[in-house]
């Protein structure tokens, strides 16, 4: 564990100072992470506008949702882009030959080996709304504690289906487009699930399981979750993140390198 340590470490200490050599990269991404939250408050607006609400789902909480999905929206673009969208690369490169010869393993280091502090941003955007709404509502401190653990299981269902996908990349090296549709699927977690109707609430928990990266959390830190759908949350990235983990071994006994 320690040797890991280390290595992330530098990981992470040489990919930040070689991302701040251009540092007006960080006030276009506050922008753009800036347009897209107001585009997204304007969309919740539309319907709140009126009068009209999502069923048990009050102005503020939909804004604890809002929150959660930038939160993710953040970490996807500070880890998971950065690393995850360049297995595909190293796979049409050869460069994946370099990766698997390493004293490391393979996943740990196609997961960590960069990251990207313009993601900060919407990290910090996120952290903004839910304070606000947080107090609005009135939301205890220890609701905040208690809802880390959703929000890390959804963290976690995050990066294992990202990695799932990009180790199709082994059979199909053009797989790129098909994280882009994991992320256009992603973007009904900006709203609470109980704005769709019955089929797609179904189909966006139980087969592409949205609800519990941002809609689950929102829940435990309203204080009015059912402790089932937490240890579903729980479950369900203990499985995914195995799952990837197997998956990733099961295609490597497919791979046969650049030179053969």
């Amino acid at each position: 564990m320690q040797r890991y340590l280390k290595v992330l470490r530098l990981f992470w200490s040489t990919a930040i100072a070689s991302e701040l050599e251009y540092r007006i990269n960080f006030l276009i991404a506050t922008v753009s992470s800036l347009g897209n939250l107001v585009g997204s408050l304007f969309g919740l607006f539309l319907f709140y506008r009126t009068g009209y609400s999502f069923s048990g789902w009050s102005w503020e909480a939909a804004l604890v949702v809002l929150g959660i999905f930038t939160l993710l929206q953040g970490f996807s673009a500070t880890f998971l882009a950065p690393n995850l969208n360049r297995i595909v690369r190293h796979v049409q490169e050869g460069t994946l030959d370099f990766v698997l010869l390493k004293p490391i393993r393979s996943q740990f280091w196609l997961s960590t080996h960069t990251l990207s502090p313009w993601g900060v941003p919407d990290l910090v955007f996120g952290s903004m709304i839910i304070g606000y709404a947080g107090k609005r509502l009135g939301i205890r401190i220890d609701n905040y504690l208690v809802s880390l653990v959703p929000l890390f299981c959804g963290l976690v269902i995050l990066y294992s289906l990202w990695f799932i996908l990009g180790s199709l990349s082994i059979w199909f090296v053009k797989i790129y487009n098909v994280t882009e549709v994991l992320r256009g699927l992603l973007e009904a977690g900006r709203y609470p699930i109980a704005a769709y109707p019955p089929t797609y609430r179904f189909f966006f928990t139980f087969v592409m399981p949205v609800a519990f990266l941002s809609t689950v959390p929102a829940e435990v830190m309203l204080g009015r979750s059912e402790i089932s759908w937490l240890i579903g949350a729980a479950i369900l990235a203990v499985v995914l993140f195995f799952v990837s983990t197997w998956f990733w071994r099961f295609a490597l006994r497919f791979y046969t390198s650049a030179s053969s």
